[in-house]
């Protein structure tokens, strides 16, 4: 599970980053907004940990610059402001939880396990694309209400274009998203399941909706 660490105070961000990598979790710290932003609008991160007071922009323009590239990441903020007004403005511009400075790091690994279980337990989500429809609940798909049958590897390939389906996704990422990390960039298992999917697809749709972009990746089109 990756997470990024968007905090200013260098020395708390090293020792979230350190308490999280010992607890499993990969890890990415940025000190600052600019690159805060860029790595959550470009990575694909599990978990957002987003401090609101930074030298270079305020956190809540990181948030909604997020929100509206990626609805679906858990975003916690960690902010030593304490007023209501913040807070509610922070819930509402859509973060899903909000620590308050100080906090104990038990806390936050509380926060952070029911953030990734209501990632898990979340209600149906539904994605489409021409056509396409997919319940990210019941992991079912229809094309004009008739379903297509995926096999899990093809549905979470599936998936996370469909989450991503303005851009061109790279191996790497369905690999760790998909994968978990479990294969390599070379394996023919990946290339395998993605020539299948496509098939299905084509089946169904009478086209192939997925273009590989030579030495980038996949997107939908």
């Amino acid at each position: 599970m990756r997470i990024l660490v968007i905090e200013d105070e260098k020395e708390l961000c090293d020792s979230i980053k350190e308490g999280l990598t010992l607890d499993g979790y990969e890890v990415d710290a940025c000190y600052n907004g600019l690159d805060g932003e860029e790595m959550a609008t470009i990575e694909p991160y599990d978990l957002i940990l987003l401090d609101l007071t930074l030298p270079d922009m305020d956190g809540m323009d990181i948030l909604k610059s997020v929100r509206s590239q990626n609805a679906l990441v858990p975003i916690l903020i960690l902010s030593a402001r304490v007023q209501t007004e913040d807070k509610v403005e922070g819930l509402d511009r859509g973060a899903n939880d909000y620590l308050t400075k100080p906090f104990d790091f038990s806390e936050l690994e509380a926060r952070i396990r029911s953030l990734t279980r209501r990632k898990f337990e979340q209600k149906s989500i539904y994605l489409s694309f021409d056509g396409l429809e997919m319940d990210t609940k019941t992991r079912r798909l229809h094309y004009n209400d008739e379903e297509i049958f995926l096999t899990k590897k093809e549905m979470g390939i599936l998936e996370y274009l469909l989450l991503n389906q303005e851009r061109v996704v790279s191996q790497e990422e369905i690999i760790e998203h998909v994968w978990n990390n479990e294969v390599n960039e070379f394996s023919n298992s990946i290339r395998v399941h993605i020539s299948a999917l496509r098939k299905k697809l084509r089946e169904k749709m009478g086209h192939d909706p997925i273009v590989n972009k030579v030495g980038q990746g996949y997107i939908l089109k």
